[in-house]
């Protein structure tokens, strides 16, 4: 995964660069607003948008930011990974 801060979003990429999806947010001091998560269509049921997710909130954690989930599919995520809980702002 890698982060593409000038789109706004991460990305999870193949070996030869090409964009397999990507995970974009909108930004605030010390929070990351998680918008929409899309996976190519010929990656799809392959794990990448899990994996993505996980990896971004890893990101948010280790900056020591918390995240608002407005897409659906990270809500689903958190969800079903409550140790990622502590990460979703309370304001």
């Amino acid at each position: 995964m890698v982060e593409n801060e000038q789109a706004h979003r991460f990305e999870a990429r193949t070996p030869d660069g090409e964009v397999a999806g990507f995970l974009s947010y909108l930004s605030r001091p010390g929070q990351l607003v998680l918008v929409h998560t899309e996976v190519a269509e010929e990656y799809d049921g392959q794990g990448i948008g899990g994996s993505l997710v996980r990896q971004a909130l890893d990101r948010i954690r280790e900056r020591g930011q918390t995240m608002v989930p407005q897409c659906p599919f990270v809500a689903g995520y958190l969800r079903r990974h409550p140790e990622y809980e502590d990460l979703v702002s309370t304001g």
